[in-house]
């Protein structure tokens, strides 16, 4: 199959492009030219903005592993300073995750595409990058794909939105999309600090201590997009590893630092994540198989 992978110059993207090469005919975009290891696949230079981008970038090609985004909020009051002086207009993360993800999705369209698997964020609950002063209302322990969203900033929103987009065009066009929800995506050195750096928990965590391995995102991707023709033609996933990057076991934090949330915790067991991918492993047979925990 060929499979076009966007934001190829992305960290994510090192670990999907190792997870597909071997099976399938890739072809990469990005703005930046991607790491030197993949010198050897042909690469798209664009900006997912710019549409004319997009159609060079689809032509001849069945899927597309959508890992192109603006990461953060950058119009975020505690951001868009910071945002500014490393010359980051506002309106970057609307733009690039709306604007981009709907032309890349036109172009698709255009060119015959099969099947988009796109990666979201968990941050589509609206749990974190909060702005006002109105906690994430927690409805459900652990955390499922029907639980409400309640997003605040542009990325959280965008995030959300993306997946509605896409659902969007599978009942337009038939064209089959997947979104995944990934939690802290973490590769190899950083779980290696984690498990160095883990100390007891002061409080409680708004990102729920949620974390993914790099290699299990590219896992479920690949695995979603050979599977599409067994799948709803649109779905969306969490995709979380089993365990928290907490030292106390999952029901301790609650009890601790947020009783009032004890009642949902009561059949939490160890370090059982607060999100539930049950949904995926399901569908796919996906397993988390990444540990930071065997490092320590």
């Amino acid at each position: 199959m060929k499979v076009l992978i966007t934001g190829a110059s992305g960290r994510l993207a090192n670990f999907v492009i190792r997870e597909l090469a071997s099976q399938h005919e890739l072809v990469l975009t990005s703005r930046r030219k991607p790491s030197d290891e993949f010198s050897n696949l042909p690469w798209i230079q664009g900006d997912l903005n710019c549409f004319e981008d997009c159609q060079r970038a689809v032509q001849g090609v069945e899927a597309i592993q959508h890992l192109g985004a603006q990461p953060g909020p950058v119009d975020h009051p505690n951001m868009r300073a910071g945002a500014a002086e490393k010359g980051i207009p506002f309106d970057t993360t609307f733009k690039t995750n709306m604007l981009g993800t709907y032309y890349l999705m036109q172009a698709a369209i255009e060119a015959s595409v099969r099947v988009v698997v796109m990666a979201g964020s968990n941050c589509a609950l609206g749990h974190g990058f909060r702005i006002s002063d109105t906690p994430f209302p927690i409805r459900a322990l652990p955390i499922d794909e029907i639980h409400p969203c309640y997003p605040e900033d542009s990325y959280s929103f965008s995030k959300r939105a993306g997946e509605d987009l896409l659902a969007s065009y599978t009942r337009a066009y038939g064209i089959r999309t997947y979104v995944t929800r990934p939690a802290g995506i973490t590769p190899q050195e950083r779980r290696r600090g984690m498990a160095e750096n883990a100390n007891p928990a002061k409080g409680w965590n708004p990102w729920l201590w949620c974390w993914v391995g790099s290699e299990d995102v590219a896992s479920a991707h690949h695995l979603l997009m050979e599977a599409a023709d067994e799948l709803p033609p649109h779905d969306v996933y969490f995709l979380n590893g089993d365990d928290t990057t907490a030292l106390e076991p999952s029901r301790e934090l609650v009890e601790r630092f947020n009783p009032e949330l004890a009642p949902l915790a009561e059949e939490l067991e160890g370090h059982q994540s607060f999100l539930n991918c049950d949904k995926l492993k399901q569908a796919v047979g996906w397993e988390h198989k990444t540990s930071w925990r065997d490092l320590q």
